[in-house]
């Protein structure tokens, strides 16, 4: 069985990622952070610089919304572009065009794959999402302490509050180099001298055209002697990804100078044995 899935980004580039001035520092301490916040909540590089978690999600008379929580440990995730909004761990793929003006998200129409959903409650999450990130927004962003906090208000009160979490480019300190890995569907004996009986990936890169068709040669195939960041491999699937490529900086002795993390899946296929 063969479920082959090109991402619109293979085809067409992704539908779905001007700062203000502070105003002198007077009066009391917390005002001083308010009118920072507010100067960061019009940041657009930052807000491109974390993946923002859904932490909470209260409704205006206080009570949380708990259709926006049916993915334990997949929490919706807004990720921030120049111009695009996306949103992950939904059901289906859903993004928009989106504006900062005033202090506040103003958001153009959502666009969203139709992916069927078995589960009810997941399928029910994506029109729980695009009821709320719609229109205008008021936001909010807190740069201070060990992570980023964004706010956004909808105008019926709806609050939801993210948690940000910094990207691999942000990680890393650059855009890093796009590449296409297959993965075979059984992984190999690799030797490792810190891990005994090590099974390794066996992949090899693989090239498409503007047109997300498969172009040149693929590479020979060959152990990865590391994981890829996002990725979990399972026994007999065969799958094709869309990495991001990252040089690490001052790698620690016998660690790799290269990290990989997973962008997309672009195809998968079960394999028999």
């Amino acid at each position: 069985m063969k479920c082959r899935v090109l991402s619109l980004s293979l085809l067409l580039p992704l539908a779905f990622a001007a700062c203000s001035q502070t105003p002198p520092a007077t009066g009391s301490a917390s005002s001083t952070a308010t009118a920072t916040s507010t100067a960061a909540a019009t940041d657009t590089s930052l807000l491109g610089q974390y993946h923002w978690q859904l932490n909470n999600a209260t409704d205006s008379a206080g009570k949380r919304i708990d259709a926006l929580f049916v993915r334990a440990g997949q929490p919706v995730q807004l990720d921030f572009s120049a111009d695009r909004l996306n949103v992950v761990n939904s059901c289906n793929v859903m993004g928009g065009g989106y504006s900062i003006t005033s202090g506040r998200l103003q958001m153009g129409p959502m666009i969203r794959t139709m992916m069927a959903c078995p589960d009810a409650a997941l399928a029910a999450l994506d029109d729980a999402i695009a009821q709320r990130l719609q229109g205008s927004l008021k936001l909010g962003l807190q740069s201070g302490g060990n992570a980023p906090h964004l706010q956004l208000v909808t105008d019926r009160g709806d609050t939801l509050s993210f948690t940000g979490v910094p990207t691999a480019q942000t990680r890393f300190g650059g855009p890093g180099e796009t590449a296409f890995l297959e993965v075979a569907a059984q992984t190999v004996p690799c030797s490792h001298p810190l891990i005994p009986g090590k099974e390794c990936l066996l992949v090899r890169e693989r090239h498409f055209d503007e047109q997300g068709l498969p172009a040149g040669t693929p590479g020979a195939w060959q152990p990865l002697y590391q994981n890829i960041e996002g990725y979990t491999h399972t026994p007999a699937i065969r799958n094709v990804l869309r990495v991001k490529r990252y040089a690490v900086k001052n790698p620690p002795a016998d660690a790799p100078s290269t990290a990989y993390v997973l962008d997309l899946v672009v195809e998968s296929e079960k394999v028999s044995k």
